[in-house]
């Protein structure tokens, strides 16, 4: 038992970065999550929109609006409902620089 969790952990330790990180992508953790939907780097993805590069007084308020549910979201209420005021300027403010 003990031998299989300690070739596990040095797998783990071993493995390569996931696909956003190994490609240089400087988005802290938090902001990660956000690239699924909004392409690389937050540029878009089909018909989700672009928010690299918009204001980050902008997309503090979408974000906020979303979370109180004062903007109609397929799926964005209910995701942004999991994040606090600190977690929130940290994406505002990463996707704000992105270009």
């Amino acid at each position: 038992m003990q031998r299989h969790l300690s070739r596990t952990i040095l797998l783990l330790m071993l493995a390569p970065a996931p696909a956003a990180f190994a490609a240089g992508s400087a988005a802290p953790p938090v902001a990660q999550g956000c690239l699924g939907c909004h392409g690389p780097a937050g540029r878009g993805a089909g018909a989700v929109p672009a928010i690299a590069g918009r204001d980050a007084g902008e997309l503090r308020a979408l974000l906020h609006a979303f979370r109180s549910g004062g903007r109609p979201a397929t799926i964005m209420d209910r995701i942004m409902r999991g994040y606090g005021e600190a977690e929130i300027a940290t994406m505002a403010e990463h996707f704000a620089g992105a270009r």
